[in-house]
């Protein structure tokens, strides 16, 4: 048996394959047969005569004389070498049809990259690779479940590449896999959390878009808390709060009592965006009979030249919430009447009076009547009694109503507002 050199066979191999993405480039390649210690192969004569013949016709890139030859030693390999440096040249045949094509034709690439993963002879970093390469053309071609495999071949094979366990999740949550797709995102967030980096904010964006997709509302609102400890920016707690249970299609459906509590939020954390934010928060507060908690929010809105001083609607709200003010009267005689009523009702709405107007000690007082007097949503009156002493500064007090929230959707309500307390909007 005569012998080649696998440094022989390694500058036509990455010659070939160079052009193809994420493989190293010729330069690289030729660096590295210069490094390498060769490797002798035993062959037949038989199949070295046409090995030399075919990779001579590789090398002149006349595909047409280098087909039937490749054909020749895949039909006369015997050994775990030949078949190895058939499988090559097979490779290389391919690149080189690819390539005149535009490299638009990748589908011949398939066998011999398979039949080099396979074969004993290849280096465990080839093979690596060419399972890489494999999950980028399956990826291409839309066959998720197949990009999927690949890439997982290539990851236990020691592929590296930052992107890799990025591109695993996408191809699980594409395929269907959208559980396994965030455990495996949550894995790689700790652990680069543990190595002291800071994922990539859209990574949990990414999550969060894929985990509503599929309805998975538990598991959004999880995504949601753990990008706004990451990353609790002004605008992410606005998106975020909007995108949970304020806007359309909502990841959970709210009334206009659970919006209004929700944007309690947003205005105390100052996030509340835009003109359509204050309007449409002060037209929910006039219409649950809260006029005090509609002006004020709009003197905010205006104070903050986020409100237009020309726009009609804020003015007419404006002057309904006054009219129903005046209407009403002054707060203590209610008080009065609801201490002595025969359920919580009278107690409960002026308390949410006394909340609207920013006497948060009233409010939670009157609330906490209402809880004993009974005839009340318990799970409301005690996110309010937590809205309340959160506006306050009371903490811990807070903390210790909003926990005992249990009712979806006010669980979840309740705890955004212990997000916030802990997490609140900067910059």
């Amino acid at each position: 048996m005569k012998r080649i050199t696998n440094a022989f066979l390694a500058a036509a191999l990455m010659a070939g394959v160079a052009p193809l993405a994420l493989l190293p480039a010729p330069a690289a390649a030729q660096k590295k047969e210069k490094e390498a210690k060769p490797a002798d192969f035993k062959l037949s004569k038989e199949f070295r005569e046409i090995a030399v013949k075919a990779q001579a016709a590789v090398s002149a890139k006349d595909t047409a004389t280098a087909d039937p030859l490749v054909a020749q030693m895949e039909a006369a390999a015997k050994s775990d070498d030949e078949r190895y440096i058939a499988a090559s040249t097979r490779l290389n045949v391919e690149v080189l049809k690819s390539q005149a094509a535009g490299g638009g034709a990748t589908a011949g690439l398939k066998a011999p990259l398979e039949a080099l993963i396979a074969a004993p002879r290849t280096p465990q970093a080839d093979k690596a690779k060419f399972a890489y390469q494999l999950g980028v053309m399956a990826s291409n071609a839309k066959d998720n479940a197949g990009a999927a495999t690949y890439f997982q071949q290539a990851q236990q094979l020691g592929y590296q590449d930052p992107n890799l366990p990025l591109n695993l999740v996408k191809l699980k949550m594409a395929s269907g896999d959208v559980a396994g797709g965030q455990a495996d995102l949550a894995k790689l967030i700790d652990a680069q959390v543990a190595a002291g980096q800071k994922p990539d904010e859209q990574l949990y964006r990414f999550a969060i878009s894929q985990t509503h997709q599929k309805r998975m509302a538990a598991d959004t609102q999880a995504w949601i808390r753990r990008y706004l400890s990451a990353y609790p920016t002004v605008k992410n707690w606005r998106d975020m709060v909007v995108f949970w249970g304020i806007q359309p299609q909502a990841v959970v459906a709210t009334d206009k009592p659970q919006k209004v509590d929700l944007y309690r939020l947003l205005r105390t954390g100052k996030a509340l965006a835009d003109e359509y934010d204050y309007v449409i928060y002060a037209q929910y507060a006039l219409d649950l009979g809260i006029p005090w908690e509609s002006k004020a929010v709009l003197n905010e809105g205006k104070t903050a030249g986020k409100i237009a001083a020309g726009n009609a609607t804020a003015s007419g709200l404006l002057a309904a919430a006054n009219t129903s003010i005046g209407n009403e009267g002054a707060l203590t005689g209610l008080e009065t009447r609801a201490k002595a009523a025969a359920n919580g009702k009278l107690a409960n709405s002026t308390a949410d009076a006394y909340l609207g107007s920013g006497n948060w000690a009233k409010a939670v007082e009157l609330y906490r009547v209402a809880l004993q007097k009974g005839s009340v949503d318990a799970d409301a009156v005690n996110t309010r009694i937590g809205i309340a002493l959160a506006n306050s500064g009371d903490k811990a007090g807070a903390k210790t109503a909003f926990e005992t929230v249990k009712t979806p959707p006010r669980d979840g309500i309740a705890a955004m507002w212990l997000l916030f307390l802990d997490h609140p909007p900067v910059g």
